[in-house]
């Protein structure tokens, strides 16, 4: 059996939060970039979306624009 295979079948074991924080921790390692906001940073700004959207302020990008940015 490979070492892949191995630590495969050792996450799989885990409880499924482990295997999330896990997936977590190996994508925030290979993340070429880092969004650069803190936790409590993203916190407040995805409130500061969800109040804009409650009140009717937040704007509306189509997403044939939102496709081609990516």
């Amino acid at each position: 059996m490979s070492a892949t295979q191995d630590i495969l079948g050792a996450v799989l074991s885990l409880r499924e939060e482990e295997q999330f924080l896990l997936v977590e921790q190996l994508l925030d390692r290979l993340s070429p970039e880092s969004d650069g906001l803190a936790d409590d940073d993203l916190a407040a700004e995805l409130e500061r979306r969800r109040a804009d959207f409650e009140h009717g302020t937040a704007g509306e990008i189509p997403w044939s624009m939102l496709r081609e940015e990516h």
